[in-house]
């Protein structure tokens, strides 16, 4: 093959890998792997003089988000980059540098005009982009307004971090492959609320222009804090030699290694304070010269050999995860790398038992295998879920063509993740120390299939303390938390079991009425026996204050399910139940409607009137209408919007003095 040849198809490669990159579909290939095509390709353009016209060196790959295209008012030209520290230092030219994450997420372009934003642009190919305006008020950090007048234009990253990134993929149908994959196709979503789901942040990290005279580069960073948007963490460096150079890019190379940074990134930036002779560089290609200079870490790889394959079950798909050999990589062990998805197994050729892996730890933090050098056996995909064992499905998006293995059967663990997570939490019975990433491990294990199966985690112990990441504190800590968890209060356990529309308020409500044990012989007919009038189950709970007939049904019939009775008969065997005596409740207030608005004076606060007035059988809303009875508001003459309503309807305003004198019991 020639050297245009090969240039021709190195170009091919890439330019697809980069499509797939920017535009949130399955990887093609690791950044490994583009980085060194991109250095070789590079190579050969210097050898031979010639530079192809889609040459992935000279242009910025776009990306597909579909929209109205717009040119962007100052080009997003991408930087150089290198692997060394003396080029950065010779870059330079020993003028006061700032040192900077290079974030890797999707660039956004932020225009806000007299305070309020304007437009959102996505980078497309550094000359137009594509407006996604309409997407801000999804994306934590764009803010809709600014504590600046004049024309202002930021550039930054949308990023999301580790924790959202695992937490998505535990929960979603397809598993990604990083987080900058998952935010870039976000971008290409039409439903905000869709996109809030992913927990996007907008982190700026280069203020293109401003109306306000600011020459500094750093001043210029200051100066966006001041007006309310939140920059790229940043450093001065205001003599760069190698060695000043080099221990900031080492310490700031720790805190990626240590997991201090809880964003992704994929290399540092270093820019001039100077902007005014930042700007008097030429462009090269898509590169200003000396608008910034990024610094890429030299990934370091092993060669291992592949034990088995793992299959993760999680909310709904069936994971790939290599084990492998012990390596040592950037400081510490690791023996198992996520492969993502099946089509991710084909497109490296993953085989069997004895397969010679190559390992990197991309950005510095995850496993991950970016090549097979030798392929033994053949991948076995499990044709029945590890889990449950019901029968697996391959299936394949239509939209990124990615194949997935899933579980059929609907009531699998492994699909009640969120259900089992509702029951650990705070709210629920309160077992510290056990996470969703946790429990989905030990689903896996085959030790959590019902909710009191958590109760018998402490009989692992021994098996906890030698899983990865774990050891004999965790374990100790989590026996712990469960043997404290089994004295658990009314509500708390009533919370955890996941009924549907049973929040922490219906719970409260439906305790504060009955205690536990009588909700039990209401729901299983109990408290009927023999009566041949007596009101159904539905018909008591309703009459409840703030219950209602449908939360009383869904009530009834989550206890009327066989396999639910089952499970919290087996669950009370595990628990020692706390409750107070239920609150008699009065009827002061007694079918009457208040809305509470300003201070109070002898309630602690509002929602201390508010919990008076439903313990005397009144509700309390909070907006006024036809059918509010009383506006509670120690400012009578107020000319709020609630006090104006309510004259408006005719609805008495009284004080708080009034309120204890008509609806308190006299001493």
């Amino acid at each position: 093959m020639s050297k245009t040849d090969l240039m021709r198809q190195l170009v091919s490669e890439l330019n697809a890998a980069s499509d797939a990159y920017y535009n949130g579909r399955g990887e093609l290939m690791t950044d490994h792997e583009w980085d060194a095509r991109f250095d070789e390709l590079r190579q050969l353009e210097q050898e031979t003089g010639v530079v192809l016209p889609d040459s992935p060196s000279h242009k910025v790959s776009a990306d597909s988000t579909v929209g109205q295209k717009e040119a962007h008012e100052y080009p997003a030209l991408s930087l150089a980059k290198t692997k060394k520290t003396e080029d950065l230092v010779k870059w330079a030219e020993d003028r006061p540098i700032w040192l900077s994450w290079k974030l890797d997420g999707l660039t956004l372009v932020v225009t806000y005009d007299n305070g309020r934003l304007t437009k959102v642009v996505t980078r497309g190919d550094g000359h137009v982009g594509t407006n996604i305006t309409y997407l801000a008020p999804a994306i934590n950090g764009i803010q809709p307004t600014v504590k600046s007048r004049g024309h202002i234009v930021v550039r930054g990253e949308a990023v999301i971090s580790y924790a959202d990134f695992e937490q998505f993929n535990l929960e979603s149908d397809e598993e990604y492959a990083n987080p900058r994959n998952l935010a870039s196709g976000s971008m290409t979503l039409k439903d905000p609320k869709e996109v809030a789901k992913r927990h996007i942040r907008w982190i700026p990290f280069t203020l293109v222009h401003t109306d306000e005279d600011i020459t500094s580069w750093g001043k210029r960073m200051d100066w966006l804090k001041e007006i309310g948007l939140d920059c790229v963490d940043h450093e001065l460096i205001e003599h760069p030699t190698f060695n000043n150079v080099n221990e900031a890019v080492n310490r700031w190379s720790l805190k990626v290694t240590n997991k201090e940074n809880p964003y992704p990134v994929d290399g540092l930036v270093i820019a001039y304070d100077d902007t005014d002779y930042a700007a008097t560089g030429s462009v090269t290609g898509h590169h200003a010269t000396r608008a910034g200079f990024a610094f890429k870490w030299a990934d370091e790889s092993v060669i291992t050999e592949l034990d088995h394959i793992e299959w993760s079950c999680a909310a709904s798909t069936i994971s790939p995860v290599a084990v492998f050999k012990p390596v040592e990589l950037e400081g510490t062990t690791v023996k198992r790398a996520s492969l993502c998805n099946i089509s991710e197994c084909e497109r490296l050729g993953i085989g069997g038992k004895g397969t010679e892996l190559e390992v990197i730890k991309a950005n510095k933090i995850i496993p991950k295998v970016i090549s097979i050098r030798q392929t033994r056996g053949v991948l076995d995909i499990p044709k029945t879920c590890p889990v449950c064992g019901s029968p697996t499905v391959v299936v394949e998006s239509e939209a990124s063509s990615t194949k997935t293995l899933h579980c059929t059967n609907h009531e699998c663990p492994a699909k009640q993740l969120r259900k089992f997570a509702r029951f650990v939490s705070k709210p629920g019975v309160n077992i510290d120390g056990i996470s969703e990433q946790t429990l989905q491990r030990f689903i896996n294990l085959g030790w959590i299939k019902d909710f009191s199966d958590i109760y018998s985690i402490p009989d692992h112990a021994a098996e906890i303390a030698r899983l990865d990441g774990f050891g004999d504190k965790s374990a100790n800590n989590i026996v712990e938390s469960v043997s404290k968890a089994r004295d658990v209060d009314a509500q708390r356990l009533l919370y955890a079991l996941c009924i549907p529309l049973c929040g922490q308020d219906v719970c409260k409500r439906l305790l504060a009425a009955h205690k536990l044990e009588d909700l039990m012989k209401i729901v299983r007919g109990e408290d009927n026996a023999g009566s041949l009038f007596a009101p159904d189950k539905v018909a008591i709970l309703s009459a409840i204050p703030g219950i209602g007939p449908e939360k009383a049904r869904q009530f009834v019939a989550w206890f009327e399910n066989e396999a639910n009775i089952k499970v919290y008969d087996k669950l009370m065997s595990e628990v020692n139940i706390k409750q107070a005596q239920p609150a008699s409740v009065g009827e002061l207030c007694k079918g009457l409607t208040f809305v509470i608005t300003g201070d109070v004076n002898h309630y602690k606060n509002r929602n201390d009137l508010k919990a008076y007035i439903e313990s005397e059988g009144g509700k309390v809303t909070g907006s006024v209408s036809k059918s509010t009875s009383y506006l509670i508001n120690n400012d009578i003459n107020s000319t709020s919007t609630k006090n104006k309503k309510a004259n408006q309807l005719g609805i008495p305003i009284i004080s708080e003095d009034d309120f204890i004198d008509r609806f308190t019991q006299k001493a």
